[in-house]
């Protein structure tokens, strides 16, 4: 007998009829691998995911997103991890969206077996992107001569400092087109008897609000995370935040003694927006 039933012979409602429990698993910030500072990833949230589903009397887990979306391969990983628990342990899974669920980050939604956004949140952009620079007219200016060598006649797809081929952007175009395909088979999948999988203008990449997104079928109510898990669970649910792995910025080092951490906030910041234009400039969702 555990120490949670001796607790229950006890004459005290806590422990007589303790109160479920609702993990809650935060998805803030861009979708990347690792190796981006602060991104969310399988392995910044491998961890917490494993504690969140190993919670004693656990009633649902709620998954908290606010993500423009990033890379479609960790969106795909966090996503079914997420299923592989939520079947393995029979826990009902309620995705919120915040500020942002859109792309990459509505794609880590889906993983909710309901979805719930407020009527400003931004939803949606299904769809794939990919944007970069072209610099042979700096270069040629700056007398600069490009030296590449490749074995494959497609390893220099796309090089910004060689003049754009028609070849590489059908090729491109054809690597995004598969992607798209993923994203929407796995929209269709995760809302079947929801929306309308012949219309086609749910996948042109458009963002909705949280009002549209409902209207469409792509969420199935608005809400917060705490006022739906009461309306659920009942008022005395109890919402057990669940800490991710976050590594320190390598943008600055560690303050020295002495030094006000709040003089490199700023920094810091700056540090943050050029990562996420560098991201969002290579290919991903």
């Amino acid at each position: 007998m555990s120490l949670t039933d001796l607790l229950k012979f006890l004459p005290f409602d806590r422990f007589r009829d303790p109160p479920p429990v609702v993990s809650v698993l935060r998805f803030d910030g861009v979708i990347a691998p690792r190796q981006w500072r602060g991104a969310l990833s399988l392995v910044s949230h491998a961890a917490a995911l494993d504690r969140a589903f190993a919670a004693k009397r656990l009633a649902a887990v709620a998954v908290v997103v606010n993500s423009p979306g990033g890379s479609p391969v960790q969106s795909a990983l966090l996503f079914r991890r997420i299923r592989q628990l939520a079947d393995e342990t029979r826990v009902p899974i309620f995705a919120f969206a915040e500020d942002v669920a859109a792309s990459g980050g509505y794609w880590l939604a889906l993983a909710g077996d309901e979805i719930y956004a407020e009527e400003a949140s931004l939803l949606g952009s299904i769809g794939v992107v990919s944007s970069g620079f072209g610099f042979t007219r700096l270069i040629d200016r700056l007398g600069i001569e490009r030296r590449l060598h490749t074995a494959g006649e497609n390893k220099s797809l796309l090089d910004p400092f060689l003049p754009e081929r028609e070849t590489d952007v059908d090729r491109l175009s054809a690597l995004q087109e598969d992607i798209h395909t993923s994203f929407k088979e796995h929209v269709r999948r995760r809302r079947i008897g929801k929306i309308d999988p012949a219309d086609e203008t749910l996948f042109s990449g458009d963002v909705l609000t949280g009002r549209m997104a409902l209207a469409r079928g792509l969420i199935d109510g608005i809400g917060d995370i705490r006022t739906v898990m009461r309306a659920r669970f009942g008022d005395r649910v109890r919402l057990v935040p669940i800490a991710s792995e976050r590594r320190r910025r390598w943008f600055l080092p560690r303050p020295r003694r002495g030094i006000e951490s709040r003089w490199l906030e700023p920094l810091a910041d700056l540090g943050d927006w050029l990562e996420a234009r560098l991201l969002w400039a290579r290919f991903g969702l």
